[in-house]
């Protein structure tokens, strides 16, 4: 199969004929129809996450067909159309039991501890625990766009920082994460506050249905904008970039008693970043994690979007190929964005 391969941290990617991937006694080989190129493929090609093992093909946004099941597998057949969220639990721990595979302390994820989806091919384990069936209405490309940024923002949102209408969410990035964000949180009656530095992407955040923008150029004093904004600040804010700055702009962003819900991965500054713990105490805010959302999940989602009442697919902003991607993945962190980028491997240049 043809795919996107990385020799070593920071290597220059590069498109080769590799071997296809076998396929797990427990889980399946998909044929990659869509899959996303989002800022954690890139922190993984960085060498950001100690799981990555080089050479590596990275991908964890995907939707595509069966073309493999392994022995043990008794939910799927050849030619179902699939999509996966990013974590894929073992299936058989309390936590996953229970619904809460994102949290499976043996989960595996394409793209980090395996081989990912910038390839024709991919497998995926555990597959009865993780796959998800995709409805007719909804394609391949729309379905990619759910399985990080989409999904994980609306967990976020929903499940754990509990958005109610009317009150006020300031989202931090307006790239794939955060324009999920926006829209999400507008289709649940919220006003949203979007902030990043490419007017571009606020322009779509606007057309997504934020109430307000904010340029975040050097000037700009983002809490204090926000509380001039909001009347004291917001209910809930998404930290949907990861960076010392943008997180603890967002924690400063908060009302009284408001809720972070922390999306954006962030890289090690000496040591750990420097979170302002001052102001999470004073006034009593929460800080929550959010890692993406289980396959148990999904079918809300999937009816939601289904119905047209969110439109994933507005936010895609180009499909490329994967020697498009292999230009792409080294400079993603610096280039302005206004969407998701989508690749199809089948394509060829």
């Amino acid at each position: 199969m043809r795919a996107l391969l990385v020799d070593a941290a920071r290597a220059r990617p590069e498109v080769r004929e590799v071997a296809d991937p076998s396929c797990p006694a427990d889980g399946v080989v998909v044929r990659v129809g869509a899959t996303g190129l989002c800022r954690s493929d890139w922190h993984a090609w960085a060498g950001h996450d100690d799981g990555v093992a080089f050479p590596h093909v990275p991908g964890h946004e995907l939707a595509g067909e069966v073309v493999e099941t392994g022995p043990d597998i008794v939910r799927w057949r050849v030619g179902q159309r699939v999509t996966v969220p990013f974590v894929c639990g073992c299936g058989r721990c309390a936590w996953c039991r229970a619904g809460e595979a994102q949290v499976c302390p043996d989960q595996q994820q394409p793209g980090f501890t395996h081989w990912g989806s910038f390839a024709e091919l991919v497998a995926l384990h555990a597959a009865d625990a993780n796959l998800v069936a995709l409805p007719d209405g909804v394609d391949l490309p729309t379905a990619a766009g759910l399985g990080c940024r989409f999904a994980t923002a609306y967990r976020a949102l929903v499940a754990r920082a509990r958005l109610d209408a009317g009150e006020w969410v300031t989202v931090i990035g307006a790239g794939g994460v955060g324009l999920s964000a926006v829209m999400i949180a507008h289709a649940l009656g919220a006003r949203v506050v979007a902030v990043d530095r490419n007017p571009d992407a606020l322009a779509v955040a606007t057309d997504l249905g934020a109430e307000q923008v904010l340029v975040a150029d050097a000037t700009t004093d983002v809490p204090a904008a926000v509380a001039d904004l909001t009347g004291g600040g917001s209910h809930v804010a998404v930290d949907a970039v990861g960076s010392e700055q943008t997180s603890a702009d967002a924690v400063r962003s908060l009302r009284r008693r408001g809720r972070l819900a922390q999306v954006g991965l962030l890289p090690p500054v000496d040591g750990h970043p420097r979170v302002p713990m001052d102001r999470v105490i004073a006034w009593e805010l929460d800080l929550l994690g959010s890692h993406g959302m289980a396959a148990a999940d999904y079918p809300e989602l999937l009816r939601l979007v289904e119905a047209g009442t969110l439109q994933p697919q507005r936010l895609v902003e180009r499909t490329v190929t994967l020697e498009d991607a292999a230009a792409l993945l080294p400079v993603f962190d610096r280039t302005p964005v206004a969407g998701m980028t989508i690749i199809e491997p089948q394509r060829v240049p």
